[in-house]
């Protein structure tokens, strides 16, 4: 394997850098090779002439996508909305397969099981929507996770509440947390 590619997302406003890094470690050790997104990272701004990248977005998408090309797998990225695809789109490879789509109904018809699922799906401004919503994916997901697959959760404390006590209690543990995310996988 090449030098970890994760290194160019080593930047401080990368808020959400421990939480991937360790995630993807695993996922590597585990050797995993499906990823299925919700909630599509926007990635790029403007500024001025340049797109940059928003570092406050978490940067998820470009990081999976890159995940997916060293190692040979599949990166499924869902987003309700097509701006958010098409921008994406701007800074990932080809290869990812992008889902305009509810990420409910995504999760209900994804058709094969799900190594790394990363849910980030529904802005976190109202806490009691985002974690009815976020619990929704948790359990229509369940029947599409094996032993080594692995949860990692955005936005802890809005989109959390009641996805994490939910995953508990069906056998799962966590195993690593920061203030923004929280992994988990299977007891």
């Amino acid at each position: 394997m090449k030098k970890f590619f994760m290194e160019k997302y080593n930047k401080p406003k990368n808020i959400r850098y421990a939480s991937f890094k360790f995630t993807i470690n695993l996922f590597i050790q585990r050797k995993l090779k499906i990823i299925v997104e919700t909630g599509t990272a926007r990635g790029k701004i403007k500024f001025f002439f340049f797109n940059t990248f928003n570092w406050k977005d978490g940067m998820s998408t470009p990081i999976f996508a890159d995940l997916a090309l060293e190692i040979d797998g599949q990166l499924h990225t869902c987003d309700i909305s097509k701006k958010n695809m098409n921008n994406a789109k701007k800074f990932t490879n080809k290869d990812v397969k992008f889902y305009v789509e509810d990420s409910l109904s995504f999760l209900k018809n994804f058709p094969t099981k799900i190594d790394l699922l990363y849910l980030d799906s529904l802005d976190g401004h109202d806490p009691v929507a985002a974690s009815e919503h976020q619990l929704s994916e948790a359990s229509l997901a369940m029947g599409k996770l094996h032993e080594n697959s692995l949860i990692l959760l955005d936005d802890k404390g809005t989109k959390t509440n009641l996805s994490i006590t939910f995953l508990l209690k069906n056998n799962f543990e966590i195993l690593f947390e920061t203030d923004f995310q929280v992994l988990l996988g299977k007891k």
